[in-house]
């Protein structure tokens, strides 16, 4: 018997809340994850890239007020993640067993991270690719074979930086692996590129999925996020 479980994932870039008019505003971010209502969501560029490389957000509102936990990725105290990759998530219906950092190879800071949800038997990666096709190759590659020696469904979502707008993801990701492009997140004032996606492998399947598009998340981030409805199987315990 299989069990089949249904979760919003959204992923963001939030360009450390620094919106189109410069202004560093992290209520706006806040509202934008309110009008969105995900279950998990996949943030980048949330920590400032000087300094103590501190997180952005209000993470105690986030919790209180949106029921938004962040997964323990940092390494450093004020950080909501780790080169500015973090996920949020719900814990009512979300049972998180692991967390972990997925080191890539890069010419600058970079990284993916990873969550393991027991319930609905589900891992989640957040990642922020290269702004390089060479690099982004050997990172694609990377978390090819990472998904691979998972036993269990994954779903990755972030910033791919990949401006062409082709499904396939062959040799890369692998044949198993379902790249999804919800549409245009870039750049938030005039839409033009699909640079944030989401890759399904496993037991695990769309159900629907979406650019978010309102007045606020217009103007929070140079980017809008992405949405993606999935239902995930698993056997029956």
């Amino acid at each position: 018997m299989q069990k089949r479980t249904q979760l919003r994932v959204a992923s963001y870039n939030i360009r450390k809340a620094v919106g189109l008019d410069w202004r560093r505003d992290a209520e706006r971010i806040v509202q934008v994850l309110h009008e969105i209502d995900a279950d998990v969501v996949v943030l980048q560029e949330s920590d400032k890239r000087v300094g103590q490389r501190s997180g952005v957000l209000p993470a105690t509102r986030l919790q209180s007020d949106l029921g938004y936990v962040l997964v323990d990725l940092s390494i450093r105290p004020r950080s909501h993640g780790w080169h500015g990759n973090a996920i949020l998530y719900r814990q009512g219906g979300l049972n998180l067993e692991r967390s972990n950092r997925i080191h890539l190879p890069a010419l600058e800071p970079r990284g993916a991270v990873a969550a393991r949800f027991a319930e609905p038997g589900l891992e989640i990666i957040g990642v922020h690719l290269g702004l390089t096709r060479r690099i982004r190759a050997r990172q694609l590659s990377a978390l090819r074979a990472y998904m691979e020696r998972a036993d269990h469904p994954v779903l990755m979502a972030g910033d791919f930086n990949i401006w062409a707008r082709g499904r396939q993801t062959g040799d890369l990701l692998g044949r198993e692996a379902e790249m999804v492009l919800p549409g245009n997140s870039f750049h938030a004032a005039r839409p033009t590129a699909p640079l944030d996606r989401f890759v399904l492998r496993g037991s695990i399947r769309q159900v629907s999925s979406h650019v978010h598009h309102s007045a606020l998340a217009a103007k929070a981030s140079d980017h809008l996020p992405v949405v993606i409805d999935a239902e995930v199987s698993h056997p029956c315990i």
